[in-house]
């Protein structure tokens, strides 16, 4: 646990950095003390990147002090903040899927036989020792291109852990961990966490705070708010100093009256690697939430509708009609528009700004008959969902790059919304994106089921599907289980239809 009083590990005082058109932080402090995990929290756009990456070297402060054990730092790039025992793992990785795990971990740092070569066993065997020391099961000479998302996610932590950290930051570090491998990780904590090291913990998972944190730091648009002892505070304290206002309670859907034909009906939709005879129908009006295990199939399924992977059989059908869907841009002129649980890769040009990926999806609405591009209305479309959303921009003309992460994920949303869509598939629509932020998506995507819209929404937060969808279809080794009416769920029986299949495939 945290020690009380004396000289804090690392210490923040008065951090103040502006960007064009954004004040990031204002006058902003924090305490970390020997010995102890800090969770930092805030809304997307508080400011907790910004200060992690200043704290990384990666920015430069406009203003304010740094002490590391009361003496002040002056922290000069990233290197140098390593060499000061600071190591922090970012949400987004950062390793090079073409080099392997040890060579990922040690890039900069090899050992070179004769002083030219590089020693790759020695390197193989350094990382074998990180690993045993670390209780991890990784292979040092695998490609980090073959790892999964949360295999990659272990390689960063291993990395980070490799300097002689004496802080150690963490970003987003469960967003694509399962509960075993969060587990695992919450274990890694706690053997280094010592009376010489300290952790700064930064999630939007508020049910990990109990489990992880001693303290809790909140950010609110770029100012400090408090900082409150995490065994004397409950979540709604905390989620009100986060978002400032009332967020309405984890109520369910009252009951949807499906009726006529349904919008989207799906028939034996089957491929070679996983899925296996999966079947649903959504209506208008209505909202279908996907539940499972990782690794059942639910991105799957979507990609395969949308024509992003191929499937070996099936039928899919729009409002009666088989439809041939070959690629998304087929699924989007049909009306059907999916949203990745990948959005950097998928779902947004970083490189372009908020108004352009907005119309993305509809550009050709936006071209005049002479061939020009009507730059107004794209401006006014831009604008109004940037409203609608509450998308925290200067400007449509800021580059997505320079948003949040959750800021990304909504100009992810208003592309679809502008393209007006009749069948909206969304893959994760929350993930990475804090409490008042999602409470302004869950109530979004109940307005668009109330026009009319036929929704698929998968999550791995199974509270969240009880909350928000009208019909749950539970999936488990590529294969429906179940669909059941919100009413008749409960987290226990999604969870027991959710692992029906042995590892044979046959049912339990």
């Amino acid at each position: 646990m945290s020690a009380a009083g004396g000289v804090p590990l690392l210490e923040l005082e008065g951090v103040s950095k502006g960007f064009p058109g954004v004040q990031a932080l204002d006058d902003v402090r924090l305490d970390l003390r020997h010995g102890e995990v800090l969770a930092l929290v805030g809304e997307n756009g508080a400011g907790k990147s910004t200060l992690m990456k200043l704290l990384a070297g990666i920015y430069t402060p406009d203003s304010g002090v740094f002490r590391m054990n009361g003496q002040e730092l002056v922290i000069d790039g990233p290197r140098h903040a390593q060499e000061q025992g600071i190591s922090i793992i970012h949400q987004e990785f950062n390793l090079m899927p073409d080099l392997t795990v040890a060579q990922n971990i040690f890039i900069g740092r090899e050992h070179r036989s004769a002083g030219l070569f590089l020693d790759d066993r020695a390197l193989n065997r350094r990382a074998q020792d990180l690993f045993d020391r670390l209780g991890l099961a990784l292979d040092p000479a695998e490609p980090v291109e073959h790892l999964t998302v949360a295999r990659q996610q272990m390689v960063e932590i291993a990395k980070a852990l490799s300097f002689d950290a004496k802080v150690l930051i963490m970003d987003e570090p469960t967003a694509a961990l399962n509960d075993a491998e969060v587990d695992v990780l919450f274990e890694l904590i706690g053997r280094f966490r010592s009376p010489e090291t300290g952790v700064i913990y930064i999630s939007h998972r508020m049910e990990e705070l109990s489990r992880i944190s001693d303290r809790i730091t909140v950010l609110r648009d770029g100012r400090y708010i408090d900082t409150l002892e995490t065994a004397a505070t409950d979540q709604r304290e905390v989620i009100s100093l986060m978002v400032g206002r009332e967020l309405r309670g984890e109520q369910r859907p009252a009951a949807v009256r499906v009726e006529g034909e349904p919008v989207l009906s799906v028939r034996g939709l089957s491929t070679k690697r996983l899925l296996r005879d999966v079947s649903f129908d959504v209506h208008a009006g209505e909202i279908l939430g996907f539940a499972g295990l990782m690794g059942a199939g639910r991105t799957e399924v979507a990609r395969a509708i949308v024509g992003a992977d191929r499937h070996d059989g099936g039928v899919v059908s729009v409002r009666g009609r088989e439809v041939h869907i070959q690629n998304p841009a087929d699924a989007a002129r049909l009306g059907i528009g999916y949203l990745s649980e990948d959005r950097k890769q998928l779902g947004v040009l970083l490189e372009r700004s908020v108004r352009e990926n907005i119309v993305l999806a509809s550009l050709r609405d936006y071209v005049g008959a002479l061939g020009f591009v009507r730059s107004g209305r794209i401006e006014a479309t831009g604008r109004e969902y940037v409203r609608k959303l509450r998308i925290k921009t200067p400007s449509t003309a800021q580059l997505v790059r320079n948003l949040s992460g959750g800021n990304q994920q909504k100009v992810v949303i208003a592309k679809w919304l502008a393209k007006d869509c009749d069948v909206l598939i969304f893959d994760e629509p929350t993930r990475g994106i804090d409490v008042g932020a999602k409470e302004e998506i869950y109530v979004l995507l109940r307005e668009l089921a109330d026009q009319g819209k036929a929704i698929v929404m998968i999550s791995s937060e199974l509270p969240e599907v009880l909350r928000l969808a009208d019909r749950i279809a539970v999936m488990a080794e590529g294969r429906l289980t179940a669909v059941l009416d919100n009413a008749d769920a409960t987290q226990e029986n999604v969870m027991d239809y959710a692992t029906r299949f042995s590892a044979e495939g046959t049912i339990a």
